[in-house]
């Protein structure tokens, strides 16, 4: 009955000590947030296919077939994608490390080895018949575990899985951000074709004012100041065309690096037109935005696991207890397995930390103080979210404005300098209105293009901004962080 009640205040014992989780509650900011954005304004009702969805193909909302190649070909031959879903590979793998401390460490082990000693060894009696030469043979299997009574192991891997699941959401946002930056330098490729095309059409025209100058010239109806400004005129605007595909070659070489394709080796087929039209995107509400946005997931799971640190330091002033045992056969000769020639060896150890100079004190505060670190990382993540929302609406609604009184200016631009070339043919005026008129008509029709283009970009940095169709929900628990269980013993596929 003695060893009966033992036993059961032992177990009780250890289910208490078991219990004692040394991490505080985890609790992370919460916000008062608006009912809505600012800059939302006015939205027209969205239709299916102009919601984000969870699937991450955003992209296909501007309409582009070599777009989604594009974007397709980037997930799968991005080396910095791909040097970022590594990373993830290996928090998983510290989650798994950091679990298998919470299960018994058991090996085997066998040596086989023939001895001699010296004969003249010391304190070998002189005249000593006894042998110098034996073999030594033996096997057995070890084993320790370390009961976890203060949850410092289980803290220790709630920080590893909750540091993967980080990891994971910022493979989310790097994927993100490349996926962006390809949109947006695939879209400034064609706005650099729109405006080629322009320079075209105008270079088209500038060379017929040539001839005609040069026709009145030589005619003495004008002087050869109108030719020298027709002439001036034409040669920058085939400047201006040189350095604008300058400008394309710049941007194809990025988006080629972005695909994982030499430079040299990649070209995109030019466009006589700007065909991208921005999606009209309902930005919800902002309290949504924090379950959308992977680097504010991410954030808070570097908070969760500063916090379960916390217990890890907590729990290095209590008692750490390990447990181990021996067992096996030795011989001088292969007659192993025999009772005689087992040996065993049973152990229990504990170390209690009385005077360390304060290390462990000083590594709590720094736990504490590495938390409050993150949790000011989290609040300041979540107001850039905010900004980069507020911006994208602000400049989808400006720029969508600012793009049609432009439109309304290359009208009057055209039509100023069709009434001015029409003045100079019938000798009504001189080259210099026309002049004047041929600036102003391509400086309209160039900005035109590049609003058309910013406000293509803009509705990508507000995809963006918005998460692009990214929910927490896809985020992998802590259990799924685990790259596998411990007792699987198969192949990876990178093994």
């Amino acid at each position: 009955m003695r060893r009966r009640a033992a036993v059961l205040i032992a177990s009780l014992s250890v289910g208490v000590l078991s219990g004692c989780d040394l991490a505080p509650v985890y609790d992370p900011p919460h916000y008062l947030l608006p009912e809505s954005y600012q800059g939302s304004g006015p939205f027209r009702v969205a239709h299916p296919e102009d919601v984000l969805s969870a699937r991450g193909d955003w992209w296909s909302l501007l309409g582009d077939a070599q777009l989604n190649e594009l974007e397709d070909q980037l997930g799968h031959e991005n080396p910095t994608l791909e040097a970022a879903a590594e990373a993830y590979t290996q928090a998983r793998d510290l989650a798994a490390e950091a679990q298998s401390r919470l299960y018994p460490q058991i090996g085997a082990q066998a040596l086989v080895s023939d001895n001699k000693d010296s004969a003249h060894r010391l304190f070998r009696a002189s005249g000593s018949t006894g042998p110098t030469q034996e073999a030594s043979n033996q096997i057995g299997a070890a084993a320790s575990w370390e009961p976890d009574f203060w949850h410092a192991i289980r803290n220790r891997v709630h920080a590893q899985k909750r540091l993967a699941q980080s990891s994971a959401a910022d493979l989310a946002t790097a994927r993100l951000s490349l996926q962006a930056e390809l949109a947006n330098d695939y879209v400034a490729v064609r706005g650099l074709d729109a405006e080629l095309e322009v320079l075209r059409q105008s270079i088209v025209a500038y060379q017929k004012a040539v001839e005609v100058a040069r026709l009145r010239s030589e005619g003495q109806i004008a002087s050869g100041l109108d030719l020298a400004r027709a002439l001036s005129q034409l040669d920058s605007a085939q400047a201006q065309e040189t350095e604008t595909h300058l400008q394309r070659d710049l941007m194809q070489h990025a988006v080629a690096v972005l695909v994982g394709v030499m430079p040299s080796s990649f070209s995109i087929p030019p466009a006589n037109e700007f065909r991208l039209t921005p999606p009209q995107l309902p930005p919800g509400m902002p309290s949504e935005l924090l379950q959308r946005r992977p680097d504010i997931a991410s954030a808070e799971r570097q908070m969760a696991a500063a916090n379960a640190s916390i217990g890890v330091s907590r729990a290095a002033f209590y008692p750490n207890v390990t447990l181990s045992g021996m067992a096996g056969f030795e011989d001088n000769a292969f007659s192993l397995l025999s009772l005689p020639n087992s040996l065993w060896s049973v152990g229990a150890g504990a170390m209690l930390p009385l005077f360390e100079g304060g290390l462990r004190r000083a590594e709590l505060q720094r736990s504490w103080s590495q938390y409050a670190q993150t949790r000011d990382n989290y609040r300041a993540t979540v107001l850039a979210a905010f900004q980069e929302v507020e911006d994208g609406l602000s400049l989808t609604q400006r720029l969508a404005t600012e793009a049609t009184q432009q439109r309304e200016a290359s009208d009057q631009a055209l039509q100023a300098l069709s009434i001015s070339t029409m003045l100079y043919d019938d000798g009504l005026d001189n080259y210099l209105s026309v002049a004047v008129a041929q600036v102003q008509a391509l400086a309209a029709q160039t900005t035109e293009v590049q609003l058309l283009a910013r406000q293509m970009q803009a509705s990508v940095s507000l995809i963006r901004a918005l998460g692009g169709g990214w929910t927490v929900q896809v985020l992998p628990n802590e259990k799924q962080t685990l790259p596998f269980g411990p007792l699987d013993y198969g192949a990876s596929a990178k093994e």
